[in-house]
């Protein structure tokens, strides 16, 4: 019987209450404590969960606690996780996981010397959709993958969240925020990314605040809000994607894959389920492939419909990894091979030329059915 890990929060915003949620249907680890810099947002999430509130420091030292989960906004996580690993825990952090492939670097040297683990968001790609899109690609379905296209493509967040300033702040916009879904989903289909090439502009340099209780407050943009990107896989597939929080409406698909005998259409990577699209000449409206893997059953409501959210299983793969001594999917290679790649789209964007990857990660490991039922609790 695998070890029972320890969990504790760093970070009681708005997407704790996810994790803490859906945590319990897990195996591996039990969520114990939550600790923020406003003691009283840590206070609120552990009376809700049932959880200790602890303060930061309080937290870094506790016996109980194996892996801290950083969830604190994304221009403190490089800082945060770095004293999380100094405490001696292992760090599971909301994406994107850091801003810089150097940041990055320098949790892996220190993680590395203190032997432990780094994981980083998002897990969406171990949803049952695209878990399923995997095995199309790796059985043949749609044969090499050559090319492809990804849109993310909406009007921001000032009109519905309630602080939406660090969205249009350095370690904010589409690419930052909503890049790690689409190219973390990328890399698990196609494999690692070689170079990438983007163009980027800030359409409207100031935003207004719609939601409440800001309403009527106006925002600076800092940061590029519509990239046009390329990236060139090392497989010599390139796909286009689109990102921008400048349009109010679009037809694209999320995302398809074009391959030497078929398409691929794959729904949404922010979401764990969604219909999978398969032609190899015929309509692809026609025998849309299913399979039977419980993180595609829909367990939410959602302004789209009823979805599936199962956010935690790369956490628990993380615990049951450590405890099992093998290797985790959501792990700091790819994670940190995903923001090399997001840096370098915007480093394109501001310089006009091709940026040339450092980094190389491996597919993470395909999560199956079978695989996937023994996350669960």
């Amino acid at each position: 019987m695998p070890k029972l890990l320890g969990v504790g929060v760093i970070g009681c915003g708005n997407i704790s209450a996810a994790y803490m949620r859906l945590s319990p249907l897990f195996r591996g680890f039990e969520m114990r404590a939550c600790a923020d810099i406003n003691p009283d947002a840590a206070t609120a999430r552990a009376q809700e969960f049932g959880l200790r509130a602890d303060t930061i420091e309080d937290l870094l030292s506790a016996d109980d606690i194996d892996i801290i989960v950083n969830l604190t906004i994304p221009a403190a996580h490089f800082g945060v996780s770095k004293q999380i690993l100094n405490s001696g825990k292992n760090v599971y952090s909301e994406k994107p996981f850091v801003l810089s492939a150097a940041e990055g670097l320098e949790l892996a040297e220190l993680a590395k010397a203190k032997g432990l683990r780094i994981g980083s968001a998002p897990d969406t790609f171990l949803g049952g959709a695209h878990q399923l899109a995997r095995n199309l690609v790796d059985t043949g379905a749609i044969g090499k993958v050559t090319s492809g296209t990804c849109h993310v493509m909406g009007h921001g967040m000032e009109h519905w969240h309630p602080n939406p300033d660090f969205f249009f702040q350095p370690g904010g916009g589409p690419i930052l925020d909503l890049g790690p879904y689409y190219i973390s989903n990328l890399v698990q289909l196609v494999g690692p990314v070689r170079r990438v090439a983007a163009l980027a502009s800030i359409p409207t340099a100031e935003r207004t605040i719609t939601s409440q209780p800001r309403s009527g407050e106006k925002i600076p943009v800092e940061i590029p809000t519509t990239i046009h990107a390329l990236l060139e896989f090392h497989n010599g597939a390139t796909i286009t994607l689109g990102a921008s929080w400048d349009v109010w409406k679009h037809g694209h698909a999320p995302m398809e894959l074009y391959g030497e005998k078929g398409s691929l259409f794959v729904p949404d990577p922010n979401f764990f389920s969604g219909t999978v699209r398969l032609s190899q000449g015929e309509d692809f409206t026609k025998n849309d492939p299913t399979w039977d893997h419980p993180f595609s059953i829909t367990n939410e409501k959602h302004p789209k419909g009823d979805v599936a959210n199962y956010r935690a299983a790369g956490l628990a793969d993380m615990a049951l990894a450590i405890s099992e001594n093998r290797p985790h999917r959501c792990s700091l290679e790819l994670a940190l091979h995903v923001v090399e790649v997001m840096t370098a789209i915007l480093e394109s964007g501001e310089k006009g030329c091709f940026v040339t990857m450092q980094t190389r990660s491996k597919r993470p490991e395909a999560l199956g059915p079978e695989e996937a039922r023994s996350l669960l609790a």
